[in-house]
């Protein structure tokens, strides 16, 4: 597999509909939130913990595992090359060959480097590398409750444990990722700092699969009820090319006391100013609409796939099939 040489980026939306998309462990698991602006907010560590978990079951081999228990870097290594020696820098393409998620995200990793002294590590910075998510409407949260478990949480107790539940009403949450061409460069000589991570096409084609699949097929009881509603992926002509963040151009109308996502419509139109400027620069846009998502641009409804072809022509649109 060649690795990728242009840049790409994503813009990436999904909804919440009664459930907690994001817990804050330092507030007592409440859904993330910018209470002055009232909007709902995802660490990118939430949405890359959906994309492993969904390669891991597909049979790839992951690094960051959701194990039980504690994780020591270095047995995971062993584990992962079959030795039972501490890895070298020359075991660095095997490890990149076998670990995916590393190939795409980066990881730190405990392997001695020639600069390097006894215990430090490399780290790799990956190709693909996502913001904070937020929401695009104002987010009101539902009144928490109690909730009980019949089981004790030790074995002298007389009773079972009692928690909160907290949720969001509704939530329309977008992501902006970017996919670097210099990250995914793979050095030869291993041991240095500018390492690549020899990202390929076909890793980002089962980026994409994850995208569109990971999300509802890893719902919990506190993560059930969330869609994938918009996927794009601009592949640039070159290594320096960058449009930037579209969710700034994007609007919810109406953007309160939303429920479910027939309760208002998705506006395009400041977004395609900024895709008409990219022109020439695009080679080609892959996109994913939800049925369910009603988007609109000058006044009149349409599909986000139609606007592309009418800035960048159909020739460089390609649909994605879920």
């Amino acid at each position: 597999m060649s690795t990728i040489k242009n840049n790409g980026e994503i813009l990436y939306l999904y909804d919440a509909r009664m459930c907690n998309p994001n817990g804050d462990p330092d507030d007592e698991n409440r859904p993330r939130m910018d209470m002055a602006t009232e909007t709902n907010l995802v660490t990118d560590v939430r949405l890359k913990r959906y994309i492993r978990d969904y390669l891991g079951e597909k049979g790839y081999t992951i690094f960051v595992t959701k194990a039980e228990g504690v994780v020591i870097a270095g047995d995971r290594l062993k584990q992962v090359l079959g030795k039972d020696k501490q890895p070298g820098p020359d075991d660095l393409p095997e490890l990149l060959k076998k670990l995916i998620d590393v190939r795409m995200f980066g990881a730190t990793m405990p392997i001695k480097g020639e600069r390097r002294g006894e215990g430090e590590s490399l780290s790799l910075i990956g190709p693909i590398q996502f913001n904070w998510g937020y929401s695009l409407n104002r987010v009101e949260l539902v009144d928490t409750n109690a909730i009980t478990s019949q089981f004790a949480s030790e074995a002298q107790a007389k009773q079972g444990t009692i928690g909160r539940d907290f949720r969001v009403y509704y939530s329309l949450l977008a992501f902006h990722g970017i996919v670097s061409a210099a990250r995914a460069r793979l050095i030869a000589k291993a041991g240095k700092d500018e390492e690549g991570t020899a990202l390929s096409a076909a890793d980002l084609a089962l980026l994409d699969e994850a995208m569109l699949k990971a999300i509802p097929l890893f719902a919990t009881r506190s993560k059930i009820g969330q869609y994938p509603r918009l996927y794009l992926r601009f592949i640039y002509k070159d290594a320096e090319t960058f449009i930037g963040d579209l969710r700034d151009e994007l609007a919810v109308e109406p953007e309160r006391g939303l429920r479910s996502i027939s309760d208002y419509k998705l506006v395009l139109d400041k977004m395609i100013p900024r895709l008409k400027r990219a022109g020439e620069k695009v080679e080609k846009v892959l996109v994913w609409q939800s049925p369910q998502l009603v988007t609109t641009a000058s006044g009149g409804d349409c599909s986000v796939k139609e606007v592309l072809e009418e800035i960048f022509g159909r020739d460089r649109v390609e649909e994605l099939a879920v």
